[in-house]
């Protein structure tokens, strides 16, 4: 029996000891450097509410991302109809997301409409309008292909927002879906709150378009818009005063290439005036484009046009055959690192609107982190003042296991990388009760079988059996119970289930391994005659 005390009492000190090692650099930063070039150095990492931090309630348009992708099938549905050299008169998207198709003849409308059945199985007809000799065929996208495009949006943009946030370099961001349409964003420790919402939201679609130099610019702005182009504008820079000046362009409306092949993006420094530009480069399938684009517009401006704004229009002065581009805008370093980060990251399917936004300061966060240490350790000196008081000898031994139990619910947090968060104080505060709880149910047990005059050995044996199966009941339901929370829960409710799961546990094995190892070496091995209890 002595041999198989040690080798129990060796696993807990091997466990304690791998705990106070994860839990070591939260409590001080003074480590040896031995120990920084060995050991883990990561703190416990504080959520929102503890360490302060911007939230944001996002909502995806996804009734954009259903429009973007409409009109992507009527520019390609266009292009089809000239290849299989089929007649009409018009193709335009409309506002009811349905594609609207004039037709000269119906040899004409039923080519259009048996390519569509055969090419498109997402569109269908919804109606068919004669006026004039002219058939007006509507197409429209298939609900439930509406619907799979809403969800993929919603889907795409949380997985485009969280490498944006990663990019950024923020730690234990908590980025998770809403609803139908939005995504909640908790990003705590943030101070720079303007630029991280600039990033989270751009939705970075990069375009390249003709420049219209056929037609006037004064006439469009005045509203004499030729058909196939658009006026966009860009930013001019006065080097020597460093102001902008908004600078209208006439664009080609059909869009040559999408930032959707770049491969690479980073932040260089221009040779001539030493600012900052995005140098980017494609994949194959992207570079292939390029080629193709540069060498059929030679001497024409290609504008590099993200989200909307110009950036640059630069001539073509011959073909680009490397698959490399630079966009240029007289950025700050900051606004080119960020740009970089979103072509990285890939174009968000629809826009993101915010529709909630709450900082909290750090201050708020400290506060709440001292009220909450205060409020455990008050509640855990009066527990162990209770315990020595009732329980004698025995309470020490309930005590030793309960700081064991905080030890070992704090190191596995920190060795997990798990985010404390306010309820996950009051999750600590719940498991010391839990902790006590179990010990109390052994020594009432214990107790009881001492007032049947068994022995102290045969008493502790006694107890633990009989008091095993209720802490195994009540701990296992309020485990069942936390997981539900973690799995169901949003963040503040995830923290109080990831404390709450990790106490059960830890109370679990220092109540029933740690205290029974201390009443055996006591009976085995220094052979007392009488329990303090």
């Amino acid at each position: 029996m002595s041999k198989n005390i040690r080798i129990r009492s060796a696993i807990v000190l091997v466990i304690c000891i791998a705990a106070f090692v994860y839990l070591a650099p939260t409590i001080t930063s003074n480590l040896p450097d031995l120990w920084k070039q060995y050991l883990p150095t990561e703190k416990i990492r504080l959520g929102l509410d503890l360490q302060g931090g911007m939230h944001l309630v996002l909502e995806v348009d996804t009734q954009k991302a259903v429009e973007i992708t409409l009109t992507q099938i009527a520019n390609d549905l266009k292009e089809a109809l000239m290849d299989k050299r089929i007649k009409f008169r018009r193709i335009e998207t409309m506002k009811n997301y349905t594609i609207a198709l004039d037709m000269p003849d119906n040899p004409s409308r039923e080519a259009m409409e048996t390519m569509v059945k055969n090419s498109y199985p997402d569109l269908e007809v919804a109606s068919t309008e004669t006026h004039e000799g002219i058939i007006t065929v509507n197409l429209k996208i298939k609900d439930n292909r509406a619907q799979d495009i809403r969800k993929q949006a919603v889907e795409q943009s949380l997985e485009t927002i969280r490498n944006r946030v990663d990019q950024f370099g923020i730690s234990e961001p908590e980025i998770i879906p809403q609803g139908d349409d939005r995504i909640i964003v908790q990003l705590p420790g943030i101070k720079d709150t303007a630029r991280a919402k600039n990033l989270i939201g751009k939705t970075a679609l990069l375009e390249f378009k003709l420049v219209d130099e056929e037609h006037s610019l004064d006439d469009a702005l005045k509203g004499n818009v030729p058909e196939g182009s658009v006026i966009a504008y860009g930013y001019d820079l006065d080097r020597s005063t460093g102001r902008r000046t908004s600078m209208p362009y006439l664009l080609k409306e059909k869009t040559l290439m999408t930032g959707g092949y770049i491969e690479r993006a980073r932040v260089e420094i221009g040779d001539r005036f030493g600012e900052p530009h995005v140098s980017i480069k494609f994949n194959a399938q992207g570079s292939k484009d390029f080629d193709r684009i540069t060498a059929d517009n030679v001497k024409k401006r290609l504008a590099i046009v993200l989200d909307g704004n110009v950036h640059s229009a630069p001539v073509i002065n011959e073909r680009i055959s490397g698959g490399q581009a630079q966009i240029t805008g007289s950025f700050t370093m900051d606004e080119a690192r960020d740009l970089a980060i979103v072509l990285r990251a890939g174009a968000l399917p629809a826009p993101v609107n915010i529709l909630e936004e709450r900082t909290v300061g750090p201050s708020l966060g400290q506060d709440s982190i001292d009220k909450g240490l205060w409020s455990s350790i008050i509640g855990g000196i009066l527990v162990i003042i209770f315990m020595i008081i009732y329980y004698k000898a025995s309470g020490i031994v309930a005590d030793i296991a309960l700081i064991l139990n905080m030890i070992l619910l704090l190191g596995t947090m920190a060795a997990f990388k798990a985010t404390l968060t306010l309820p996950g104080i009051a999750g600590i505060a719940l498991t010391i009760g839990m902790a006590v709880d179990a010990n109390v149910l052994i020594n009432e047990r214990i107790r009881e079988e001492i007032r049947l005059g068994k022995t102290p050995r045969a008493a502790i044996e006694g107890g633990y059996t009989k008091a095993f199966l209720t802490i195994l009941d009540t701990n296992v339901t309020t485990l069942v119970a936390a997981l539900f929370l973690f799995g169901f829960g949003t963040g503040p409710v995830k923290g109080f289930a990831v404390t709450l799961t990790i106490g059960i546990a830890a109370s679990m094995f220092t109540a029933v391994v740690v205290t029974r190892i201390i009443y055996d070496y006591f009976v085995w091995n220094r052979k007392i005659e009488k329990l303090s209890i």
